[in-house]
């Protein structure tokens, strides 16, 4: 490409001009694209777009139209969405947001499942929201409540509410599906020798089991296994010799035999993230997945137990990290310092809780116009206190 950073400061101008001042690197990417730029060469051109970005954003939005008039002829004619980027095949768009119940949700939460159902809505789709409490040991009994409040609230009431713990059969059908297959195989040895196996790329004895004997030991987690004396894992498609360690052997299920609040004492034997999300995601029909770029082992093992199971995995778009200063947005955190009176509730002021910030006036749709301005970036972002309520406030208008 030819002029390139001329170029990336022009698309930055005139995003900037439509969203309050602040342009953002997606924006730019996806007018690059117009003028001729590779999909495999956006690694190599970042640092250029992010000093453009940091240059135009300096600028008064005054002074970034008096310069965008100078270099309006450079950029393409044809049409650039502002906003969000095409999805690759997006027919019959299906998405999902997936909070686990710790606590309510807050701006952090709210803008990843923003981006979500900005697609959803964009492609005229399904949004999910599936609460994700599959672990017995790390669940806030109000959380259920507050997220589907904060979530009609958040997504006007076009969100269907998915609870994890009511569709446990459906995980146990899939596992027993898994292990009768020989995709799965049920794993009785000690956790730190099963450690040495994966550093040691060595096979655990158990995996050579047959069907009969898994099936049987399966059916003894339900009846006779204590926590941590057996393990339904996955069969790894490349084994234990597989270059990236989270792959071997992964786990699927474990006996958890604490008390669950919302299903009391009904099951010992619960899915771990990986099943209870694979198997999720193919029943909803999930199509495409914006999440955090620290789940792409996990977006890894789940496209494997699609594999398996003959079906094509979901799209998935990751995220870098939005690092916002100055701000303590942990669920447990939050939910400690209501607990103790610290904070006057989940609305109290000093809070970035979605109902704190629906206290203060602003609307849904503010919401939804930051995350759209934000975009799907692999690069981590920092933005402060200052910055999140002037683009809030730009965006409530």
């Amino acid at each position: 490409m030819e002029n390139l950073k001329e170029k990336a400061r022009a698309y930055a101008l005139r995003n900037a001009i439509s969203y309050g001042g602040k342009a953002s690197q997606g924006a730019i990417i996806s007018g690059l694209f117009n003028e001729g730029l590779k999909k495999e060469n956006i690694k190599s051109i970042s640092s250029e777009i992010k000093e453009v970005i940091e240059e135009v954003n300096a600028l008064s939005i005054e002074e970034q139209k008096k310069e965008f008039e100078k270099v309006k002829d450079i950029v393409s004619e044809r049409e650039v969405r502002e906003g969000l980027a095409e999805l690759p095949n997006a027919e019959n768009v299906v998405m999902r947001f997936s909070p686990s119940p710790s606590g309510a949700l807050h701006v952090g939460h709210a803008l990843t499942a923003c981006l979500n159902f900005d697609y959803s809505e964009k492609y005229s789709g399904k949004f999910y929201v599936r609460i994700e409490d599959t672990n017995p040991d790390n669940i806030y009994k109000p959380a259920y409540k507050l997220i589907e409040k904060d979530s009609k609230w958040l997504f006007d009431g076009k969100a269907e509410i998915i609870i994890q713990s009511d569709r446990m059969e459906l995980y146990y059908k899939y596992a027993k599906e898994l292990l009768e297959k020989g995709f799965a195989y049920i794993c009785t040895c000690a956790s730190e020798d099963f450690k040495h196996f994966v550093e040691f790329k060595e096979n655990c004895p158990c995996r050579n089991n047959e069907q009969g004997e898994n099936l049987m030991r399966w059916d003894k987690m339900f009846k006779e296994y204590n926590a941590g004396e057996a393990v339904l894992r996955f069969k790894s498609l490349l084994g234990m010799t597989d270059p990236n360690p989270a792959m071997r052997d992964f786990p699927l299920a474990r006996v958890n035999e604490n008390t669950h609040v919302r299903q009391k004492k009904k099951y010992r034997v619960w899915p771990l993230m990986n099943l209870a999300v694979t198997v999720d995601d193919l029943e909803l029909g999930v199509t495409h997945i914006i999440r955090a770029k620290e789940h792409r082992d996990n977006a890894k093992r789940q496209e494997m137990i699609y594999k398996v199971l003959g079906k094509q995995a979901p799209w998935n778009g990751f995220l870098g990290r939005l690092h916002l200063k100055d701000m303590r947005l942990s669920a447990s955190e939050i939910t400690a310092g209501v607990e103790s009176g610290k904070y006057s509730g989940w609305d109290d002021p000093e809070l970035l809780t979605v109902s704190s910030l629906k206290a203060k006036g602003y609307k849904p749709e503010a919401f939804w116009k930051l995350a759209e301005h934000i975009g799907v970036s692999e690069n981590d972002k920092t933005m402060d206190r200052k910055d999140l309520f002037e683009l809030l406030d730009t965006f409530n208008k």
